[in-house]
This record gives structure tokens, sequence and C-alpha cells, in this order.
């Protein structure tokens, strides 16, 4: 059976199915499954493929039919500058995310030693970023999930950073471990209300401890700020990923806490997305 061919019929599957990147999830699916980078598909997609091949590749396109997110199928997403290891258990990394780690970076450009702690950890992305462009730093990460803090040590390992980071299966209300010179998060901030309204391969299948934020967004933000201005050191730095309505909610939250010099940073669609505050 041809590549090109095999490709066309997972497309047209997934059209039929009103799968809107139809073309490019058959591209991707079949590039994950025979191991080799979309160019190679390009360049020799009149190359033949096995009947066993073939139908492993059509589950694929079955699944992804289903609204399935590409990433948990292929257990793979792109971030930042590497790939992540990611699963149903964790949220899949989203390119506005990278918009913290540009922040943090920025922060701290001139520390030689830092330590940093993540609240909800996840797949371990944001925090590893991190720390692989500030190899000198320590990370802690927290989360509420036994199966995200599996799934960081496997990325942490991945990026040969398992000895920069520890991670512990916690909430931040039962954290008391140490003081940070640095804490991030991208706390669940959706409005119950608003999950049903998500796009359907979100609202069905990533996880909703990572996505709920209570019945205004703001009630993971109220715990959080409070409990960060006891972890962090004097002049510490916190940063926040937000939704794009929540920067004046958020920003009274940290003023009320005694938090200063408040900055909203926007992300490359122009919507606030990031808060960067210093405990005062």
């Amino acid at each position: 059976m041809i590549i090109r061919d095999v490709i066309l019929e997972g497309s047209n599957l997934l059209k039929k199915n009103k799968i809107l990147s139809a073309c490019l999830d058959s591209e991707l699916l079949m590039s994950n499954l025979i191991n080799k980078d979309r160019n190679y598909l390009l360049m020799n997609d009149n190359d033949s493929i096995k009947k066993e091949t073939y139908y492993k590749f059509i589950k694929l396109i079955e699944r992804r039919s289903l609204n399935v997110p590409i990433s948990y199928i292929i257990n793979k997403k792109f971030f930042w500058k590497h790939e992540f290891f990611v699963n149903q258990n964790v949220l899949i990394p989203r390119p506005d995310t990278e918009i913290v780690v540009e922040q943090v970076l920025r922060v701290t450009k001139k520390k030689d030693k830092f330590k940093i702690l993540e609240v909800g950890v996840g797949s371990g992305c944001l925090l590893l970023s991190i720390l692989d462009e500030r190899r000198c730093f320590e990370g802690v990460g927290i989360d509420k999930s036994v199966e995200c803090c599996k799934i960081t040590k496997i990325n942490a390992e991945k990026l040969k950073l398992r000895n920069h980071i520890k991670i512990f299966k916690t909430s931040i209300d039962n954290f008391n471990l140490g003081k940070y010179d640095l804490i991030i998060s991208n706390p669940p901030y959706v409005n119950k209300s608003e999950i049903l309204s998500l796009d359907v391969g979100v609202r069905k299948f990533e996880p909703k401890l990572a996505l709920d934020g209570g019945y205004n967004g703001l009630c993971n933000f109220i715990s959080l700020i409070k409990k960060s201005k006891k972890l962090l050191n004097k002049r510490g730095k916190l940063v926040l990923e937000i939704g794009y309505k929540q920067k004046k909610s958020v920003s009274k939250i940290l003023i009320d806490e005694g938090f200063i010099n408040i900055k909203c940073v926007k992300d490359y669609a122009n919507n606030d997305r990031c808060i960067v505050s210093t405990k005062g």
C-alpha cells in the first residue's frame, strides 16, 4: 500500500468526522507510526507500507475521529524546545504557556542560584523547560495527582534533569517544605459553568482536575496566592498563568495579599495570559 494513498484515506475519514486539521493529523499519525518526520513523508510518499502498518494506522485514525487529541494518541507534545511525554492524566501543554517560561527567564536573567516551586506540575513541561535553560537552579514540583508526578519524573529523565528536581504528591494547602525565590503555576482557571462550552477534545479527554477553577474560575488562585506569600522569600517572585478575562480579579487578590510590582503579559493572540508579581 502506498503511503500517499493511505494518508489521503486517513484524511478523508477524519474530514467525514469533521476533524478540522484532517490532513495534518493524518500525516502526523503516519509519521509517528513509522517513526519518520513529515519531511520524510513528503519526499517518500510513493513508498509502500505493510498491511500490518496500514491496519494500525486506521486504528489511530478511528481514535482521532472520536476527537481524542492527537497528543494523547501519539503520547507526545512539543513545548518550548523539547518533546514531552503526555497522556490523558495530564493537561496538554499549550504554546501560550510558553509566555510563563519567557517571563521567568527574564526575571532570572542575572541569577546564578534560584529555588523554584511549581504548583500543579502536570507533565513537568513548564518547570523542566526553565530548569533546562537554568541548569544551576533547583526545582520542586508538587501535584495532587500521583500520575502527574510519575509523568514529570519520566520527562525529567528524558531531559537529564532528574537531579535538578524534586517531586511531591501533595496540594499547595498541605505543602510546607522550604522557602522559594520563585513560584510558578498554571492553575485550573476555567469557570465551572464554561467547561461544557470547551472544545469537545478538551472537554471529553483532558483531566477536569487541571481545568476546573470553580464557580468563578478564581478558587485556585485564592489559596495559591495566600500560600505563596508564606512560601516565598522576601522579594520573591510569583508568576501565574491566567484566563484572558482574569487580569483584574487576580491582580486584586495579589494586591490584597500584599504583592507589589504586578505586571500582566499578553499571549501571542494579544490576550492577557500571565501575571508577574513580587512579594512585598
